[in-house]
């Protein structure tokens, strides 16, 4: 995904130019498996990484392969997904996640025929899956190119410290969409630049 154009395009930006000489982005292969994306974005919301790792592997663990095929997450008791450490409300989003993936089959999907718009629509059906975590999933399980999370807090700390916007300006969101524009049609990229500048910079001051 880190194609050689797609940096030489991004560095047109006097900002982004030493972010990407100076931090490096390992590139990966997306896996293009909705369902199995969804699941983990749902379990892993408002906890820890190493909370959310824990968690999600117990999950699995539910079920035979440690794979929680559809059907048999649609109709697991809620007793059974609480005894890994669910909460009531991430089992039924869990389980709405199963009952849309049986009618639509995530996991085999033509995404492909879709725009990144009709893919939020679509996913944002299930109740549970909000437009951050359909982003997420255009961005890293499906592989799109030109994805830029604005209500993303990592990507707002981004560009206000990039790019001097103030925090409590009521068009910031306005302003992040007007200087991402000519990133375009890389802006998922990008986003991974500003994610990883955000947490050196958030570790320096710590550190300091």
């Amino acid at each position: 995904m880190n194609s050689e154009q797609a940096l030489s395009h991004l560095k047109r930006d006097a900002t982004l130019k030493p972010l990407i000489d100076s931090i490096d982005i390992p590139d990966f292969t997306p896996s293009g498996n909705v369902y199995f994306a969804l699941l983990d974005s749902i379990v892993s919301q408002q906890l820890s990484t190493k909370a959310a790792a824990t968690i999600f592997n117990r999950f699995c663990a539910l079920f035979p392969e440690n794979y929680p095929h559809s059907d048999l997450l649609a109709n697991m008791t809620k007793e059974q997904l609480r005894s890994v450490g669910l909460s009531v409300q991430k089992s039924t989003y869990l389980q709405n996640v199963a009952d849309f993936s049986q009618q639509y089959d995530l996991e085999n999907h033509r995404w492909n025929e879709m725009s990144d718009d009709e893919i939020v629509t679509f996913l944002t059906q299930i109740k549970g899956v909000g437009i951050w975590s359909a982003q997420m999933v255009m961005m890293f399980t499906i592989g799109r190119k030109d994805v830029f999370p604005i209500g993303d807090l990592g990507i707002q700390q981004a560009m206000i410290g990039l790019f001097g916007m103030d925090k409590n300006d009521k068009k910031l969101k306005t302003k992040m969409l007007e200087c991402a524009e000519p990133w375009r049609p890389y802006r998922t990229i990008a986003s991974r630049y500003l994610w990883r500048w955000k947490d050196g910079a958030m570790k320096a001051k710590t550190e300091g």
